[in-house]
Parts: C-alpha cells; sequence; structure tokens
C-alpha cells in the first residue's frame, strides 16, 4: 500500500474521532469557595479556579452540582486520549483528534503530542492548557494543544464532516466490521464517542448525528471504545497489512 493510499488504492480516508461532553473542566464558581476544594487546592499550592475539577477530590463538594454525576471526570479524557495517540492509525497520520466538554471548549490534539502517563502530570498539563490556551504555553514554539471556547454544533461547522456518526447504547446494533467499512467510503467520517462517566448524549448532540449506533451489548468505557473503533477502521484501510509487510522489508 502507498503512502496516503488504501489497500484499493484510494486516497487514505482520515478519520476525526472527537470526545465529546467530556467531564473535563475547572473548578466551577460555585465551588471555588467550598471547604473541600480550599483545602485541596492549599495542600496543591494552586488557586482553585485553575484546578480541574476531580471527584476523587471533590466528590463531597460536586453532591449539589448541577449534572454533578457527569462532571469531573478528568481520567476518562486521559485514558482515552493515550489509546488513541500510540495507534498505528495515528502514527500514520490518518487520525484527528478533538475533545469537546459539557461547558462547550474544545481542545485540538497535536498528532505529534505525548502526554503523560502519570494521571497527575496529565491533570497538571490540562490545568496548564485551560489556563493559557495552549500546551506549552510560550510564544513561537509549536503548540500540541489548543483550547478554545467552541460549541460543539460550531466545532462540526468548521470541521464539515461528510458523515457523522456516534456511538450510544441507545444506538442501532452494528459490528464495528461494518462500521469501519461504511466509514472509510466516506470522505471526512467523524464519530463521536462520550467522554462522561453515565448517561446519553444529550438531545443537542443527537440532533447532529447522521447516525447513532451500538457496538456490544453492555456499556464500553470510552478509552475500549475508541480503542476499538481504531484498529477495525486500521483492518478496513488496510494499515495492519501495510505495516506487517514493512516489517517484512
Amino acid at each position: 500500500m502507498e503512502e496516503g493510499k488504501t489497500k484499493e488504492g484510494k486516497e487514505a480516508v482520515v478519520l476525526t474521532l472527537i470526545i465529546a461532553e467530556a467531564s473535563l473542566e475547572t473548578i466551577p464558581k460555585e465551588l471555588l469557595r467550598n471547604r473541600d476544594v480550599l483545602r485541596h487546592a492549599r495542600l496543591r499550592g494552586i488557586s482553585p479556579r485553575f484546578m480541574l475539577l476531580d471527584r476523587s477530590y471533590h466528590h463531597h463538594a460536586m453532591l449539589k452540582l448541577q449534572d454533578g454525576e457527569r462532571r469531573g471526570r478528568p481520567d476518562i479524557v486521559h485514558f482515552a486520549l493515550l489509546e488513541t495517540l500510540g495507534t498505528p492509525l495515528n502514527l500514520e497520520g490518518l487520525l484527528k483528534i478533538r475533545v469537546h466538554t459539557l461547558q462547550n471548549f474544545v481542545i485540538e490534539v497535536s498528532p505529534e503530542v505525548r502526554l503523560p502517563k502519570n494521571y497527575l502530570r496529565f491533570k497538571g498539563l490540562i490545568e496548564q492548557l485551560f489556563r493559557y490556551g495552549k500546551v506549552p504555553p510560550e510564544p513561537g514554539g509549536k503548540p500540541l494543544m489548543i483550547l478554545k471556547r467552541q460549541s460543539l454544533r460550531e466545532l462540526m461547522e468548521e470541521m464539515k464532516p461528510s458523515l457523522t456518526v456516534g456511538l450510544t447504547t441507545e444506538g442501532a446494533p452494528i459490528t464495528l466490521t461494518e462500521l469501519a467499512c461504511r466509514l472509510k467510503e466516506e470522505k471526512e467520517p467523524a464519530v463521536l464517542v462520550g467522554g462522561f462517566p453515565r448517561g446519553h448524549f444529550s438531545d443537542g448532540t443527537k440532533g447532529m448525528l447522521q447516525a447513532l449506533y451500538r457496538i456490544d451489548p453492555a456499556s464500553l468505557e470510552t478509552s475500549v471504545v475508541v480503542s476499538r473503533l481504531i484498529y477495525a477502521f486500521e483492518k478496513a484501510i488496510g494499515i495492519e497489512d501495510k505495516r506487517f509487510k514493512a516489517m517484512l522489508s
């Protein structure tokens, strides 16, 4: 398979993966004076307004928070990004990654970024991103992640995918092989995977999708979904065969 070509000789399709409605945010204003939050901020030596909301540390503070059950889970995005960035699909330059948050921020993730595997270091990196809008924050360098205020609809209008589907337990059953074969026939396909711990996509998000699919009887974790999706897509466009032949040459 030639560089940038599928096994059928077509131009290779770039898959856009959007981790949507992600539970990733800094401490909301209604919790900035909470005792548990302030205590945690003092221990870390950081202002609470620059600190990520994390249920592991702020569970009691979040009990009365609106939509609290869907918030404060940075680990979901961390694990999902670790699963995607090291894949052959990303190494081949055929994957775009965006993270859309519940609070309507969008993170553009460079395919070249090497995220820390340590969760606390990852949180520090994302806190820096929310504070400065990009990482690294120094001027002149190439940003590895960029944060901007943007709704999911605005992101869709900007990217203009030819097909947009969401993976959810509310969707129509489909095998990953069949889904990957459908995606590879598109010019610019996009797949949304939920970045929240429970529940479903909002009605507003579902209204932007052309199809909803379910890939398993169980409700799989986000990191499992993205890794299986990417592998199925790699097989469909021939990356597995291409890289196997490269090992033999």
